[in-house]
């Protein structure tokens, strides 16, 4: 009965996003600059970009192009030298970091390159706890939701060292969507895995954006992973070039 009413959820939310079509995401002149003893170091400079509710959109460069720092500031982990960030018609750049932590526990999801579960906490009560934070009562669902929807309904009570790595990012891409965030944020999500397996993954991922109209931004170096995505942005040296 529980995954029953959590499936009637996960319908409903897919229904409501794709009645929705906005621009949710904008960059206006973002520059990051930091000071390394006596010199400053420009790690971006003048990015301008949008992006459309339910839309994929890949970040390319190479390792030190400025793409993670990108990625931060888009999330609002971390605040520009200069420019602006808005998501959903709010400029996040103004906010507190009280406010900003706000806005990240109710509108964003993240998955990482290193899965980042909480290693006393089972697989059930990793995806349950943006959901709990937020004071959700459906929280346990939700959770038995996506972790079936990803192949795991068998493994729920497992620790993140009883699963394997393939595992352990199915439940952190299932943690990520289990708060209905609007937008998911992921940063070298196959990064740690072998290829077969980083497929596998990368399917589950964009499968789970088309049905819940999640808006995914994708920071990869890997070209053929970018080809997914609805549009592609390439940085370079800091500098966006397409």
């Amino acid at each position: 009965m529980l995954l029953f009413w959590a499936n009637v959820w996960l319908k409903t939310l897919r229904i409501e996003r794709k009645n929705v079509i906005r621009k949710i995401i904008e960059a206006k002149g973002l520059e990051k600059i930091v000071r390394l003893n006596d010199a400053e170091l420009t790690i971006l400079k003048g990015i301008n970009l949008d992006i459309k509710q339910s839309e994929s959109c890949a970040i390319l460069g190479a390792s030190g192009s400025g793409k993670t720092t990108l990625l931060s500031l888009l999330a609002g982990l971390d605040l520009p030298s200069n420019g602006e960030v808005w998501i959903k018609g709010a400029e996040i750049t103004q906010l507190s970091e009280e406010e900003r932590a706000n806005v990240r526990l109710n509108q964003v999801g993240f998955v990482f390159q290193g899965f980042q579960l909480l290693a006393n906490l089972t697989a059930l009560e990793n995806v349950m706890l943006p959901s709990e934070l937020r004071g959700d009562k459906n929280a346990e669902e939700r959770a038995l939701a996506l972790l079936d929807h990803v192949g795991l309904s068998k493994r729920v009570n497992h620790q993140p060292n009883q699963l394997s790595g393939g595992e352990q990012q199915r439940v952190a891409i299932a943690r990520a969507f289990a708060s209905s965030a609007d937008i998911l944020f992921a940063d070298e999500p196959t990064g740690n895995l072998d290829s077969a397996t980083g497929a596998r993954i990368i399917d589950l991922m964009f499968e789970l954006n088309r049905e819940l109209g999640t808006t995914l931004v994708l920071v990869t170096h890997d070209q053929m992973l970018s080809k997914y995505c609805d549009r592609s942005l390439r940085l370079e040296s800091g500098v966006m070039v397409s």
